[in-house]
């Protein structure tokens, strides 16, 4: 609880509202080679994509956070403005637990908010984007289920991606209040047009209103038809 005592500097020098975004990324063993290397590359394009937008690069906030090795999920890059941000290299080893990483994203995304509100900063609703090319190694049932309620509680915004042929998108789609209907299953290893797509979503939604409508860009150039 005392992190959320902390003043956070960024939200002091700038009261611009904020739109946070937790990129939940999986980073085990089957990840490595080509789809590692893809990833790298695409956070680091939405990194410069991000900066070289004058609204977007003050508005988003970003958590990066992998999971793999032995059923840890972890911290990659803690929670920091769009203009501030520096992508991350990964590296993929071990299992996939995805239920584990979920809740460590509930749970930084609920202290953001408090930061948010302890600052006086008006926030957009936070995304979690979840991205994984295989099956949950751990129990995932229970932070499946707080995923939903949390979106049905309009607390975020889940976002499931499935990345190869491995993927369950049935089982994503248990992430996601919207079920199997939310998972877009990359189209090969197009991660550079996923991240334009979403560096672009991002620079939509931080110039919205909290709570207005919006209208993402779409998916069609690096995902196949809903699965």
């Amino acid at each position: 609880m005392a992190a959320q005592t902390i003043p956070d500097v960024q939200l002091i020098d700038n009261s611009e509202q904020r739109t946070p975004l937790a990129l939940v990324l999986d980073c085990s063993g089957s990840m490595q080679g080509a789809a590692i290397d893809q990833l790298n590359k695409g956070l680091a394009l939405l990194e410069q994509e991000l900066k070289a937008d004058s609204i977007a690069s003050k508005r988003v906030r970003l958590l990066v956070l992998e999971f793999g090795g032995q059923d840890e999920a972890k911290i990659a890059g803690d929670w920091i403005d769009a203009m501030e941000f520096t992508a991350p290299n990964l590296t993929a080893n071990g299992t996939t637990p995805t239920g584990q990483a979920v809740d460590l994203a509930l749970a930084k995304i609920e202290e953001e908010k408090a930061r948010f509100k302890q600052a006086g900063v008006a926030y957009t609703r936070p995304w979690l984007f979840l991205m994984s090319d295989g099956v949950p190694t751990d129990d995932w049932q229970g932070a499946a289920d707080r995923c939903r309620q949390a979106e049905k509680a309009n607390k975020v915004a889940i976002f499931p991606i499935a990345v190869g042929d491995e993927a369950h998108a049935d089982t994503l789609g248990e992430f996601s209040s919207k079920g199997a209907g939310a998972v877009k299953r990359l189209n090969g290893l197009k991660f550079r047009e996923l991240f334009l797509w979403l560096s672009a979503s991002m620079k939509v939604v931080s110039q919205s209103r909290p709570g207005g409508q919006i209208q993402l860009p779409t998916t069609d150039n690096w995902s196949n038809a809903p699965t």
